[in-house]
């Protein structure tokens, strides 16, 4: 009896696989569009009790404007009944919100500052 040498047993044909196909996940990098945060002015308001002067030192203090600056912003609170001292982002202006709102206080000045969304 003749042996015959064993056979090999028949491998799948080989299949390039398609990229939808196999384990592998594939993640496409999508470019996201970040918007700029909302930003907020802070606004003080004229009242009157408190003195010039110290709304000018107030404005030069916390908002860095120099001495021209600040008192043609005063005059304008005066004048108009409210001004703007700056435009910052929601948590930065809140903090010089109340740094105004503390040191009126403070000296014993009824002085208002607030912050609203900029349209």
């Amino acid at each position: 009896m003749a042996t015959q040498s064993p056979s090999s047993p028949l491998a799948p044909p080989a299949v390039r696989p398609t990229p939808d196909e196999g384990d592998a996940v594939v993640l496409e990098r999508v470019p996201q569009k970040t918007e700029p945060p909302k930003m907020y002015q802070v606004v003080m308001l004229n009242d009157d009790y408190t003195p010039m002067e110290f709304v000018v030192v107030v404005l030069q203090e916390f908002f860095g404007k120099d001495l021209e600056t600040a008192t043609q912003i005063m005059l304008k609170i005066h004048l108009e009944g409210k001004g703007v001292c700056g435009v910052y982002s929601r948590d930065v202006a809140g903090t010089k919100v109340d740094q105004v709102l503390d040191a009126a206080n403070k000296a014993g000045h009824p002085l208002q500052c607030v912050s609203e969304p900029v349209h």
